[in-house]
């Protein structure tokens, strides 16, 4: 037997909150993280509505909120606006947040369930077979466990080690990050504007400091190397929005070149990849740490299954074929908006913010792209065609008679919801696995919600209190196994 489950490498937030779902669910798991010490720096700054249902299903969602900005409408083009607020969600927001704040909130939910984080932990190797996988560290150590993922961003080492090819460009503009105090703030929560000489980003913190982001052509190709003095970020901004909103002082600041690439596969043996790992993108609309999270809560019940031997067959090559998918939608809709504001024809970037202004007048495709920016459209195809319609999509949070669904879902656990006036799937069902009874329209007679917040299995018509437990045995085991643990 392998001393440790899964070795998780990268204690960013992908492996953090891989590690809370693989710890919560039993499985012994350790974090591997080459920084000795957890960074203050923000790179990702906005937590997305689905993410936040995601979080909010490990009751994490309050948490957070209370250490972050709401935004309530979003600009994704000069003169094209979003509305959130009609988002059909608990959280009809971006939520603007240290990415620190969301790392430090979930390393403490992974200590208190017991997982290890061991820091300054260096990857040189790896080597697997059909029963365990190997991690050579620097100074000679090993670390052995039934599977690796990893977590370790845009130049993974573990990615690198399996051959899998990370394939893409990058972007010719370099981006100017620096955290700044102003003395005359936005009076928009979210500050953005654009002209021919490039865009700029105001991002509150909430504590008085701002993340200060601009894309400038008249320094788009000085050297990454090169200091970036506050002065050079104030001229940025005067040219491109009129002010400097009164920059006053200076703590950190960065020129970074942004990608676009996508690994192409996500599995290789007893190897995973997620987050920054498996995908690098353009951070207009703000979706790296979201996509990486998502991929973390897919992966964290599917691995946990695999290893209390239930669910079913492929269900651990099941992650590759959805968040693989999803991966190559955030990088379209990243391109696109980097092209929509920076594209360097005049002509083709009015012609674009005309299309996309045209297309939030209009529910439906007003609709999609708000899905597309929010994570709330992200559902899986079905393998099989015949499968009811709402199979793979996200669940609503219903009002249950146990109480609202997605508390019901913080132990991480599959939930079936009955729909049916008599209640005779959740007799049937009995302790086989938690049941919830809802009362309304709208809904399927029977729901299997995984634990990840999307729909395993539904019907309408049929028997469905014996249909409904194929599903459970399926997808949770027999009833004896629906709740292992681990010593």
């Amino acid at each position: 037997m392998n001393p440790t489950d899964v070795l998780v490498v990268g204690a960013g937030p992908t492996g953090l909150m891989l590690a809370c779902e693989l710890a919560q669910a039993g499985v012994r798991c350790k974090v591997l993280e080459r920084r000795t010490e957890q960074p203050n720096l923000t790179r990702a700054f906005a937590v997305h509505a689905r993410t936040l249902e995601l979080l909010d299903a490990r009751g994490l969602a309050e948490d957070l909120l209370e250490r972050g900005v709401p935004v309530r409408q979003v600009a994704p083009a000069p003169g094209a606006t979003l509305d959130l607020r009609k988002l059909r969600t608990r959280y009809p927001m971006v939520l603007i947040v240290p990415q620190s704040g969301t790392e430090h909130l979930l390393e403490a939910r992974a200590r208190e369930l017991g997982v290890e984080i061991v820091r300054g932990a260096e990857v040189v190797g790896l080597r697997q077979d059909d029963r365990r996988a190997v991690l050579e560290l620097a100074g000679g150590r090993t670390e052995t466990a039934s599977y690796v993922v990893g977590c370790d961003g845009a130049h993974s080492t573990v990615r690198g080690l399996v051959g899998i090819e990370f394939a893409g460009k990058q972007y010719e503009t370099h981006i100017l990050l620096a955290d700044v105090r102003v003395t005359e703030p936005p009076q928009d929560a979210l500050f953005a504007e654009a002209s021919n000489e490039g865009v700029v980003l105001m991002v509150p913190f909430g504590d008085g400091w701002f993340r200060a982001i601009a894309w400038d052509r008249l320094r788009e190709q000085v050297p990454l190397d090169v200091p970036l003095p506050m002065e050079e970020m104030r001229d940025a901004f005067l040219r491109i929005a009129g002010t400097d909103f009164g920059m006053s002082e200076q703590r950190w600041s960065s020129r970074f070149l942004s990608e676009r690439r996508q690994a192409a596969r996500y599995r290789a043996g007893r190897v995973f990849l997620a987050g920054d790992s498996a995908h690098v993108h353009s951070p207009l609309g703000g979706q790296g740490m979201n996509t990486g999270i998502g991929d973390a809560m897919n992966l964290g019940w599917k691995l946990a299954a695999a290893l209390h031997g239930r669910g079913p067959d492929g269900l651990l090559d099941s992650y590759e074929r959805e968040r693989h998918r999803v991966g190559a939608q955030v990088l379209t809709l990243t391109d696109a908006f980097n092209r929509l504001v920076l594209g360097r024809s005049a002509i083709r970037r009015a012609l674009r913010n005309l299309t996309l202004r045209l297309a939030l007048r209009y529910g439906r495709s007003r609709g999609f792209l708000a899905g597309r920016l929010t994570g709330l459209g992200i559902h899986y195809p079905p393998a099989d065609r015949h499968a009811h319609p709402w199979t793979g999509r996200r669940m609503p949070d219903l009002r249950c008679a146990e109480g609202r669904l997605y508390e019901l879902l913080r132990d991480g656990r599959h939930l079936l919801v009955d729909s049916t006036p008599s209640g005779a799937v959740a007799r049937a069902a009995g302790d086989a696995v938690k049941v919830a009874r809802h009362e309304g329209p709208g809904v399927p007679g029977a729901v299997l919600v995984r634990p990840d917040g999307y729909v395993a299995w539904a019907a309408d018509r049929g028997d469905l209190p014996a249909e409904a437990m194929a599903a459970v045995t399926r997808w949770c085991g027999t009833p004896a196994s629906t709740h292992p643990a681990r010593p």
